[in-house]
């Protein structure tokens, strides 16, 4: 059945799923699941609680469904529902918050894992005013979050103003002025990101932020704004920004996460209350029941979880009674998610089944590879020998690009060339500059701040110069690299906040996914302190030159990191390389295989944002991972990487 965004879901389809047809029902929560979404991911600001949010609202639709009388007034009548589970979260959050007093004063920070501003801004890659606009909404008051999630779709055409105002309880004319209101805040905001991001800054600016903790919030956004509105140097900061509604319009909704899944959605929701009008209502019920979770959970979408003193995150669990219950369910609720006990509803993100074994010191340490990003990110591999010519000859290989396709480059005879000719649309350089790459327009470059040393004013200027992006620490984790403590990477750590609009976590060689591990402490301390960490930045080599083995230890890690973290995330160094007795490489088909297997794979996770093979460059005389041995010789990995998408 046609849709339209703009009307909802096509009526025949909400009167099937209301009589009880189990196809339709499952089409129709597809459909509404990307706008609750977006508006409790907004309203909340991502707080850990939003899939509890929107898991609570669809299963009040469900529950609602048969008393729904006006079909064509769906999606009005699903906005007001979705408000209003975000008014009941934050009234029994407040009552949670006032009877425990300081044991959960956390509660009341938004969880950096899922900031929607900066999912937004990952997801939708948005230009530069539009990326102010988004960042902005980081200051806005909390009573205008709530307002603003119903706007920002307002303006990008999912909602009309009579969703608006009806799912306030407002009349047009009120609605209006609310968001007129909302709308000076979000102005007054860009001026502070703008502000805030300048370079050079204004000093007045600097001396008041000195005590600022790095977090946006509306009383440093008073602090800030008033500075601006008189400050002569800072004047001119709203000049050229267009308005906000011209910004927004056309913006497609921000992705539903993995773990909101809809056949998983709905397997849960109807697990917790029953389809209407489907066949074994009540078993399902009796289902969720089993699990002890559910009702809990539902009951209070305020509380949290706790263990070990770290928030856990309340996911659709597949496994044990948990699963019988969801694939129960599922196969009540439509003929295509019917699921025997051999073939249980697949998990987007799982666990390995073992312990990742092949996860090696980054080859950096090796100046047969590559540089010493330590010392000299710009340095050359050895070029000590001529490439040989083959004696047959290599048919021209057709590039292929990917937005998510990018490599680490370093200076050699042709390097320019050979990134054009790669196919990547980003690439690093271990530095805040170019090094030596003279056409950057060939792919997007991110800077990285390398280390401790290289936290000067000199290398954070260069780094906002370049942004929007910034990558942390390289492998602080390990003694011939950056080699930092936590403690130490935490105090630097404001100092990057304010160089990155959106900032990678320090890259660690290894063990991003052990509880108690380097990242795992570091990342346990920003939470605690508030500081932003927008996504996950990891490193891995395998020493198992078997493809499908290695494609498997790969994934697996990167699923085993995203379960611990829930974060976007970023690999910007692999390739098989076995460190375990010296450094062995694989042969260059067995590279290459890898290469195109991996490609495939990782384009495939939706919580992967961007990869990089390690790296750009190769010493034709030795074994290597790299893919162009000047800047027109591409190696059999560099063929294979061309052709990657």
């Amino acid at each position: 059945m046609i849709e339209n965004h703009r009307r909802g879901p096509d009526p025949g389809l909400v009167t099937a799923a209301r009589a009880g047809d189990g196809r339709a029902l499952e089409q129709l929560v597809a459909h509404c699941l990307p706008l609750v979404y977006n508006i409790v991911g907004r309203a909340l600001n991502g707080h850990a609680d939003v899939d509890d949010v929107v898991q609570e609202t669809l299963l009040r639709m469900v529950r609602g469904l048969p008393k729904l009388r006006d079909t064509s007034a769906f999606r009005s009548w699903l906005v007001a529902i979705t408000i209003r589970q975000v008014r009941n979260r934050e009234s029994l959050r407040a009552t949670d918050r006032d009877r425990r007093a300081r044991l959960e004063d956390a509660e009341v920070l938004a969880d950096p894992d899922l900031d929607f501003a900066g999912l937004t801004i990952l997801r939708l890659g948005l230009t530069e005013q539009r990326r102010e606009t988004a960042e902005a909404t980081r200051w806005l008051d909390p009573d205008d979050q709530e307002l603003l999630s119903l706007w920002w779709l307002e303006e990008t055409g999912e909602l009309e103003r009579a969703d608006l105002a009806g799912a306030l309880g407002l009349s047009d004319r009120h609605a209006a002025v609310r968001v007129q209101r909302m709308k000076k805040q979000m102005e007054v905001s860009r001026c502070v990101v703008r502000g805030l991001g300048a370079d050079p800054r204004c000093a007045r600016l600097d001396e008041i932020a000195a005590p600022w903790d790095g977090t946006p919030s509306p009383l440093w956004r008073k602090r800030f704004g008033r500075h601006i509105r008189g400050c002569g140097e800072c004047a001119g900061l709203e000049r050229g920004l267009l308005p906000m509604d011209r910004l927004l319009s056309g913006l497609p909704l921000v992705a539903v996460p993995a773990s909101l899944d809809p056949a998983r959605v709905l397997a849960h929701v109807t697990a917790s209350s029953g389809t209407p009008g489907t066949p074994g209502t009540s078993g399902a019920s009796g289902a969720s029941g089993t699990s002890g979770t559910s009702r809990g959970r539902h009951g209070h979408p305020g509380r949290r979880v706790r263990r070990a003193g770290r928030a856990v995150s309340k996911r659709v669990v597949v496994g044990g009674s948990a699963a019988v219950a969801v694939v129960a369910v599922a196969a009540l609720v439509a003929a295509r998610l019917t699921a025997g006990p051999a073939a249980p509803v697949a998990q987007t993100a799982p666990r390995p089944s073992a312990p990742v074994t092949v996860t090696s010191p980054s080859p950096t340490h090796s100046s047969s590879l590559s540089p010493s990003p330590s010392a000299k990110p710009s340095a050359s591999p050895s070029r000590s020998a001529k490439p040989t010519p083959s004696k047959h000859t290599v048919a021209p290989v057709r590039v292929a690009s990917s937005a998510r396709k990018g490599v680490g480059v370093w200076s050699f005879d042709g390097v320019s060339q050979a990134l054009a000719a790669s196919g990547a649309s980003w690439y690093y350089t271990w530095n805040t500059q170019h090094q030596g790459v003279t056409t950057p327009g060939a792919a997007s470059f991110v800077p990285m701040i390398w280390g401790a040393a290289s936290v000067t004013d000199a290398s954070l200027a260069q780094a906002r110069a370049q942004g929007p992006y910034l990558l942390g620490f390289n492998e602080p984790d390990m003694a011939q690299q950056s080699n930092m403590t936590v403690d130490q990477a935490l105090e630097l750590w404001p100092k990057l906040m304010g160089a990155g609009k959106v900032l990678g976590s320090p890259a660690v060689a290894y063990g991003a996914d052990t509880a108690g591990g380097w990242l795992d402490r570091f990342m346990s301390g920003a939470k605690a302190k508030g500081y932003r960490v927008d996504f996950i930045t990891l490193h891995w080599y395998g020493g198992d030159f078997r493809t499908p083995q290695a494609v498997q230890q790969l994934t697996s890690y990167l699923a085993s990191v995203y379960e611990r973290y829930h974060k976007p995330i970023w690999l910007t160094e692999y390739a098989l390389i076995d460190f375990s007795q010296g450094t062995r490489f694989p042969s260059a088909q067995q590279q290459a295989d890898f290469v195109t297997a991996s490609a495939k794979a990782l384009d495939a996770l939706p919580y992967l944002q961007r990869y990089a093979w390690f790296g750009l460059g190769a010493d034709p005389s030795k074994p290597s991972s790299g893919l162009f041995t000047n800047g027109t010789a591409a190696t059999a990995a560099g063929r294979a990487f061309q052709s990657a998408r």
